[in-house]
């Protein structure tokens, strides 16, 4: 873990090496003060025969060294606040930009492993831990044991039968804060799982709320969040209770010094009736008072910090868990950039999701499709139509057998030029905030207007879009939630014809849009991209049955493969799913 989050240190390490120094420039000074306060009260304000009214130029003495201690321990002090701020930020800002970074090489499979909402909270909640820890690791931490070994060393010297009081206390704090951490860590880290399934709840409220409110199910939905969120309430309760016991054993162990430095202190005074020659002065016993402050805020800072590493280290374990995070799915070792054209070939393909589930999702398929042919995909829910196209551009990678497109094994592609070649277009269709164009241009962010104004029209999207009020310049709000589901479609479709790629994959993708818009986007595609090779996985058996080879799964398996018309004589399953469509569409007629 420790070696993991250190490589996020890179540029703010000097200020985390810095920030150390200024520190125990500044708590060796504190420990000064109280000396010279000593000094002060001996000196100056207590009576002496030589200064029965107090020596005023002893005063005015310590009173300016003071000052210019208290002036340099404040400077240390501010500077190691703005260089350790300085480092945590650099610090959290680097986690957060190598766990983005490293999400985005993640393939589907990795990516699985997490939800959304546990991604969001590693990015925020845990960060935020981190960065608060790594913020007392370069300021507090130092502080803590510089003080404490300072503050022991000026007793010592002031008084070492008094300073053995601090030996006592020192244990009992130890096991009292070992129990803490002991008993807290684990609710902390059940505190922070159930995190994720706090923004998983609001997350799925938010993007189905049109559904929630269709169905009036808003009290059931804030029954799930007052679950969830007293849950967390409860937890941290539990845990918070823990820690508390934390401030009485501080109070326990201060007042009991206390006592004992002022009953044995002020015996230790009368008996050498105030001669530092002879012993305890009334300055020594007020500097020990300091001391005894000093040395128990010094354990208590510890026990903070020990409270908060409890609490950030299942926060660290998480972020490192996305930070080592390695996609199974990389370049191959050819390294190939170009791929010939967009011929694909399916040999003994197998694949599950899970290595530990009992059936494969894709079971010994075979399938060679030609470049530029146009092949459809059918068959029931969970018969694998998605899982197979997905191999293609190597969102999952084949447990048994290869893919080949264009003659060579996915493997052996550079992943980004092998999906630059292959589009695709899933089933949830998603645009993203920004303007029409915009969109667009994921697919070539160096098209021309006029390109994007092309493939729009291929898609059967220009009419709607001219018909808007800012034509391509309409804002789409996040998700799309501002144009219907065809038009997102279709939307979706002119982003991957602007690929210009020589695999066309549509996963469902025009279940949105009526029959005659269905039609007319296959016509485009047969007159504008007619080189481009086009798999079309669709319900409606309209969508395929033009097309020069119709797959039919099942189970994970090709059923039947041919065109319309031999699939229509010799396959029952193919003709039960286009008499019953077709009978349809002519009772609707």
């Amino acid at each position: 873990m420790i070696k993991t989050l250190a490589k996020c240190i890179r540029e703010a390490k000097l200020p985390a090496i810095i920030t150390p120094i200024f520190v125990l420039l500044e708590s060796f000074i504190e420990v000064s003060i109280p000396t010279v306060m000593a000094k002060l009260i001996d000196e100056g304000i207590t009576p002496s025969e030589a200064y029965p009214n107090g020596n005023m130029d002893a005063v005015l003495k310590y009173g300016a060294i003071l000052a210019i201690l208290t002036l340099a321990a404040m400077f240390f002090g501010v500077t190691a606040g703005y260089t350790a701020s300085r480092a945590s930020s650099i610090f959290s800002r680097n986690v957060r930009h190598d766990m983005f970074y490293n999400i985005q090489n993640y393939s589907f499979s990795n990516i699985d492993k997490f939800s959304p909402a546990s991604l969001v909270t590693r990015l925020t909640t845990d960060v935020t831990n981190v960065q608060t820890s790594f913020q007392m690791l370069t300021r507090i931490v130092f502080r803590a044991p510089a003080m404490l070994i300072f503050a022991c060393v000026f007793s010592f010297r002031t008084d070492s039968e008094l300073a053995m009081t601090f030996i006592y206390v020192i244990p009992f704090l130890a096991i009292i804060l070992a129990l803490i951490v002991k008993l807290a860590f684990p609710i902390f880290r059940k505190v922070f799982t159930t995190y994720d399934d706090l923004n998983n709840v609001v997350e799925e409220n938010l993007r189905g709320i049109r559904v929630v409110k269709s169905f009036v199910r808003e009290e059931h939905e804030k029954s799930k969040f007052k679950k969830i969120s007293d849950k967390i309430f409860n937890l941290f309760t539990k845990a918070e209770k823990t820690v508390a016991f934390n401030a009485p054993a501080m109070q326990i162990s201060v007042y009991t010094c206390v006592i004992l430095i002022s009953w044995l202190g002020a015996q230790a005074v009368v008996a050498s009736g105030n001669n530092e020659a002879l012993g305890l002065t009334t300055g020594s016993l007020m500097s020990l008072f300091t001391y005894t402050m000093q040395i128990l805020m010094s354990l208590m800072m510890l026990s903070m910090i020990f409270v908060m590493l409890t609490m950030s280290k299942a926060s660290a374990d998480r972020v490192c868990e996305v930070l080592n995070e390695k996609s199974d799915i990389n370049d191959g070792e050819r390294n190939l950039t170009e791929i010939k054209d967009g011929s694909i070939e399916f040999r003994n393909v197998c694949f599950k999701y899970f290595k530990t589930a009992e059936n494969n999702a894709l079971d010994h398929i075979n399938l060679t499709i030609k470049s530029g042919e146009t092949i459809g995909i059918i068959g029931g829910t969970g018969s694998s139509k998605s899982t197979l196209v997905q191999m293609i551009p190597r969102l999952y990678d084949t447990l048994e057998g290869e893919v080949l497109v264009g003659g060579e094994n996915v493997r052996d592609y550079n992943l980004e030029a092998l999906r630059n070649n292959v589009a695709m277009v899933l089933q949830k269709n998603v645009l993203f905030s920004g303007t029409i164009a915009e969109n667009i241009r994921w697919g070539n962010e160096n098209a021309t207007d006029e390109e994007v104004e092309q493939v729009c029209k291929s898609a059967c999207a220009d009419d709607f879009i001219q018909a808007m009020p800012d034509k391509y310049n309409t804002y789409i709000e996040q998700g799309g939630t501002n144009v219907s589901g065809g038009q997102k479609q279709r939307l979706c479709i002119a982003r991957a014809l602007l690929k210009k790629p020589k695999i066309l994959i549509l996963d469902d993708s025009t279940s949105a849009v009526d029959t005659k818009t269905d039609a007319m986007i296959r016509k485009s595609f047969r007159e504008d991209i007619p080189d481009t090779t086009k798999i079309i996985i669709a319900q409606r058996v309209s969508s395929v049955c033009e097309a020069d080879k119709i797959i039919i799964m099942d189970n994970g398996k090709i059923a039947d493969m041919g065109t319309h018309d031999e699939l229509y004589a010799r396959s029952p399953i193919y003709r039960e799913i286009y008499d019953s469509q077709t009978k349809g569409a002519s009772d609707d007629e």
